[in-house]
Parts: structure tokens; C-alpha cells; sequence
């Protein structure tokens, strides 16, 4: 009987889709990374560095990297798609035609699907079809820590429980715990909406509010993230985990996270554009944002904080005039009839 580990493929050669490559690679996975950046495939296979995203930070000899989407798929066992949100349903349609029959496709990219607003299994089955195991890999998660080998948590989701496991076994090691659950869309709410909170305490954080604003907003922030989810039809727990509270204290307090760069950089009274330019990657809360106050709006939730956000993303309001509007909001109850009432 063959004790060989699965081949893997990792579609996306940014930082999160390297790290993840590498973590798996060191596991004793085949595994091939495909990216469209060809410097960043030479680098990879040359240098055993991302250069670009992950500079001084070695990677696995192990590790191949190759620009050919058909060839970075042909023998894996299993695809890891890791790409900007804004990217996941082109590189889906890329993939459909080269994945192997007995392929699942698993996902670490966090948000919704630009214009449409899909959640990001709506769109994978759609463009897979019925019958292809799918999951979603999300959690606090700097790629930084995980490329160095520093201890994370994440947790993976699927209605499949052996590609769940399959998924969680690939990335499961001596500095890495992968929990496994079955609401993959509470679990992806909380991937793309902890983004738009992420901005809101680096707002206030920019504008020297103090760690009690900070404290505050990610409580209240996580508020409006289950009472949303709930409406949805997601579980509370799934939110109260890795998922929810774990990514959204992760990303509203570490230095690492673009969007809380990009709250800092306005509430110091920068632009969005001289914020964006800075930061230099994409930032998935100016997107995100508008997603999820279609939801609140669709489904009569209201979501303060994250409305706000929106509005300063759009130059509608300052992060100063924000600030107020929050402050100005009457007392009432924390849980008026219970939480999710």
C-alpha cells in the first residue's frame, strides 16, 4: 500500500499563496506553485526566495515554481487557489479545464466576488460544477509568521469531510494547527468582513484614540459580524473561532495587516491614494465594504462601524466626521433582545 502524500498545486505567488506553498512542501508534499509573475517563478526556483513578497525569508529546495497553469496541475492531487479576491473566478476558469477528475480545489483567498457580491463557494461551484470537493482555508494568519515558521492556528471548512481533512492534513505540522468545521460560509464572512473592521481600528489607531476605542470597536465589530452571519443563515460559533474573532483581532492589531495599514494611513489624514500606493498590494476592504452593506442592507441588519468604513472608503465623509456620527449614536442595551433577536 502507498504511503506517498498527496501532490499539491498552489495557484498564486503572492505571500500567502508562497507561505502556504512552502508550509506544504516542508510537510512532504509535491508541490507545485504556479504564478504569472515570471521573475518571481525564476526567483522561486533559482534563489529559493520570493524576492518580491518575501524577501530573506528561504523557501524548500522542494519547492518548484513553474508559469504554466496546465503543468502546475497535471499530477496534483489537490489545487490551493490563493489569488486576490478579484482574480479567484478567472483563475477557476483557468483551472476547470486542466484539474484532474479526482481534484479538489480548496481556497485561502478572502472576500467576495467583485460586482456580483457571490460568496467565493458560490462562485467555485459554479465555474466547478456539482461533484468537485471544495473548501476554504481562512484564519489569523500573517503569510509573513507562517513562511518563518512561527506558530499559527487556521481552520478549514467544507460540506466534504474527507477533502476536509485531506485539506487540513496538507497543512497540519509541528508549527501549524489546522481545525476543520463545515460552514464555509460563516467561515468566509468572517474572512472578508474582519478586512472592513480592520480599518476601522487602524482609523482610530491613526488617529490616537487610545486602547479603549480599539477594545470597543473590535467587540462591537465582531457584533455586527454574528448578527450578520446568523441572518445569512451561518453559525455563531463558526465566528466566535478562528474564523471570526481569531482573524479579526489578528488583522485589527498587527502591524502586518494592509487594511489596518490603511486605517492608520487615514486617520493620520492621509488619502486613499496615497494610502494604497504606499501599502503597494491589494487592499481587500475597498471592495469588501461595499459587499457587505449590500448584504446588511438586503437582509434590513444594521451595521454601523462597517457602514462608516464604506462611506470614508468612498471620500464620502472624513475619518473625523465618522468618529462623531459613531459617538453621536443614542444609548441603548449591548444585546437589546439577546444577539441574534
Amino acid at each position: 500500500m502507498s504511503t506517498a502524500k498527496p501532490a499539491i498545486a498552489v495557484l498564486g505567488t503572492g505571500s500567502w499563496g508562497t507561505a502556504l506553498a512552502s508550509l506544504i512542501a516542508r510537510n512532504g508534499h509535491p508541490t507545485v506553485i504556479w504564478g504569472r509573475d515570471a521573475a518571481q517563478v525564476a526567483s522561486i526556483n533559482g534563489q529559493h526566495e520570493n524576492t518580491r513578497y518575501l524577501p530573506g525569508i528561504p523557501l524548500p529546495e522542494s519547492l518548484v515554481a513553474t508559469g504554466d497553469l496546465g503543468q502546475a496541475v497535471a499530477g496534483a492531487d489537490l489545487v490551493l487557489v490563493v489569488t486576490p479576491s478579484h482574480a479567484f473566478t478567472e483563475t477557476l476558469r483557468a483551472l476547470a479545464p486542466h484539474r484532474r477528475a479526482h481534484a479538489g480545489v480548496a481556497w485561502a483567498t478572502k472576500g467576495f466576488e467583485p460586482g456580483s457580491g457571490r460568496f467565493l463557494h458560490e462562485v467555485a461551484g459554479d465555474v466547478l460544477g456539482d461533484g468537485v470537493p471544495l473548501a476554504v482555508v481562512t484564519g489569523p494568519s500573517f503569510a509573513k509568521e507562517v513562511a518563518q515558521g512561527l506558530p499559527t492556528a487556521v481552520t478549514v471548512h467544507s460540506d466534504d469531510e474527507d477533502f476536509t481533512r485531506q485539506v487540513a492534513e496538507a497543512l497540519h505540522g509541528p508549527t501549524f494547527r489546522a481545525y476543520t468545521g463545515t460552514d464555509m460560509l460563516g467561515a468566509e464572512l468572517g474572512g472578508a468582513m474582519k478586512n472592513v473592521l480592520a480599518v476601522a481600528t487602524g482609523i482610530a489607531d491613526g488617529m490616537q484614540l487610545g486602547l479603549n476605542a480599539r477594545a470597543g470597536l473590535i467587540t462591537r465589530g465582531l457584533n455586527e459580524m454574528l448578527r450578520l452571519n446568523v441572518a445569512l443563515g451561518g453559525r455563531a460559533e463558526t465566528l466566535m473561532g478562528l474564523a471570526g474573532l481569531g482573524d479579526l483581532v489578528l488583522t485589527s492589531t498587527g502591524d502586518l495587516s494592509r487594511n489596518r495599514r490603511l486605517g492608520l494611513a487615514l486617520g493620520r489624514g492621509q488619502s486613499i491614494a496615497e494610502a494604497v500606493a504606499a501599502i503597494g498590494q491589494v487592499v481587500e476592504s475597498v471592495q469588501t465594504a461595499d459587499e457587505v452593506m449590500r448584504l446588511a442592507q438586503r437582509h434590513g441588519i444594521e451595521l454601523p462601524i462597517s457602514e462608516l468604513v464604506q462611506r470614508v472608503l468612498h471620500d464620502e465623509i472624513t475619518p473625523i466626521e465618522g468618529l462623531r456620527m459613531l459617538l453621536s449614536r443614542e444609548q441603548k442595551p449591548e444585546y437589546p433582545e439577546g444577539l441574534f433577536e
